[in-house]
């Protein structure tokens, strides 16, 4: 674990479950970054000293990650422009979500993610009235002013009205682009950045994004989380032919009738990140990601479990969606929905917050008896759990967040 629970007269369900309650990086680190590159002026005047940071007069520092190469700055970014929320998420993981300036739909993803934050004390976000990024327009950008341009300027290359000439006009004038985005489910990119492409899980995307903040101490101790929720969870899991085979599926939020979308839980990408650690027999390994399939695929499939991405999302409908499900005579052939194990998810492509949060919701929605169990949902913020009950320690994470750790 990530902080020294000593205080607690009983372990949590996190520490009991992990290697019989051995702690991982307990008090890794002392504070957090200030945004690196300080050096100190001592001062006397009359017999006082006094000691300032100062920042020195060449502190540009490079990072590097694919495609973009190697990529120069000379201060901390204050204004973030994003597109895909693993980006955002990553700004607002090192306490820089109010730096972030645009997003792809931002009223959406501004409440989903508080949904999750419901559980994360004294952090939030406002990204409502954020320009709503995808597809952006250049003069937008312009208009922006962004330090740093959080996405992936191959993928901004498959988007309309946009050249190799105008990203790098960007580049150039306004400010650099750092992402990756192909890495979701290691997809193609477009041929002329095709030499340049390097695919990376969602934590190594996120230790580069760090090194741009200069907040590589909020990273290590995120890591440090992380690293010990997949130790509770690997080191818990029941023998593979005891998992439960599952379906992990997006259903519109006007029905099942208005479609459903396969997609898989295991195999690469950070957009499996989320779900690949538990484990499951995927019910749609097979399948294409993304397909429209009806209710008699589904029944094929014949999950045990069906997960629903998006199914936390405002507007989900989850309560209607789930009852219609259950009350269909065609779904109540699948097992998932005779024996009530219908789930929400969040998002394919969230960043480390929405991991730790789906990591440990899925392994409660799949796994009750090794986990604890994943209370009756409304469709609602994220449970409250007890910290006896959290699989990772929430207020370490709000306290690395805001910095307080």
């Amino acid at each position: 674990m990530a902080d020294d629970d000593a205080e607690h007269e009983a372990p949590t369900r996190r520490e009991y479950v992990t290697y019989g309650g051995a702690v991982v990086g307990g008090g890794l680190l002392a504070g957090c970054s200030g945004g690196g590159g300080m050096d100190e002026t001592t001062t006397t005047v009359g017999g006082d000293t006094t000691t300032e940071a100062t920042t020195p007069s060449d502190s540009s520092y490079s990072v590097t990650m694919a495609p973009m190469g190697d990529v120069e700055f000379t201060e901390s970014p204050q204004a973030a422009f994003t597109i895909l929320a693993h980006h955002a998420d990553m700004a607002l993981a090192l306490g820089h979500g109010d730096d972030v300036n645009a997003i792809f739909n931002p009223s959406l993803f501004e409440g989903l993610y508080n949904r999750f934050l419901n559980g994360l004390d004294g952090v939030s976000v406002q990204w409502a009235d954020l320009y709503g990024s995808w597809n952006p327009g250049k003069e937008q950008l312009y208009e922006l002013d962004s330090d740093v341009h959080l996405a992936d300027p191959a993928k901004v290359a498959t988007m309309d009205s946009w050249t190799t000439a105008d990203i790098d006009e960007v580049h150039e004038n306004v400010a650099p682009w750092f992402g990756n985005s192909f890495s979701g489910q290691h997809g193609e990119p477009p041929a002329e950045w095709a030499d340049d492409y390097e695919y990376y899980d969602l934590w190594e995307i996120f230790e580069r994004v760090a090194r741009v903040f200069q907040e590589e101490e909020r990273y290590q101790a995120l890591a440090a989380v992380h690293e010990d929720l997949l130790s509770t969870i690997r080191s818990n899991l029941p023998p593979a032919d005891e998992r439960p085979r599952t379906g992990r599926v997006l259903i519109s939020p006007s029905g099942v009738s208005e479609g459903i979308w396969a997609y898989s839980m295991n195999g690469p990408g950070f957009y499996r990140a989320h779900t690949r650690a538990l484990g499951v027999e995927d019910a749609f390994a097979d399948m294409r990601v993304g397909a429209q399939i009806d209710l008699e695929a589904l029944v094929e499939a014949d999950p045990d479990v069906i997960l629903r991405t998006g199914g936390v999302s405002p507007g989900a409908n989850w309560t209607q969606v789930k009852t219609e499900l259950r009350t269909d005579s065609v779904a109540q052939q699948i097992p998932a929905v005779k024996n009530d194990r219908i789930y929400p998810l969040g998002v394919r492509f969230g960043g480390p917050i929405m991991n730790l949060f789906q990591l440990e919701m899925g392994a409660k929605e799949l796994y009750p008896e090794q986990f604890g169990e994943w209370p009756a949902y409304d469709g609602g913020a994220y449970p409250d759990f007890s910290k006896e009950d959290q699989l990772f320690d929430h207020q370490r994470v709000a306290d690395i967040i805001k910095g307080e750790f």
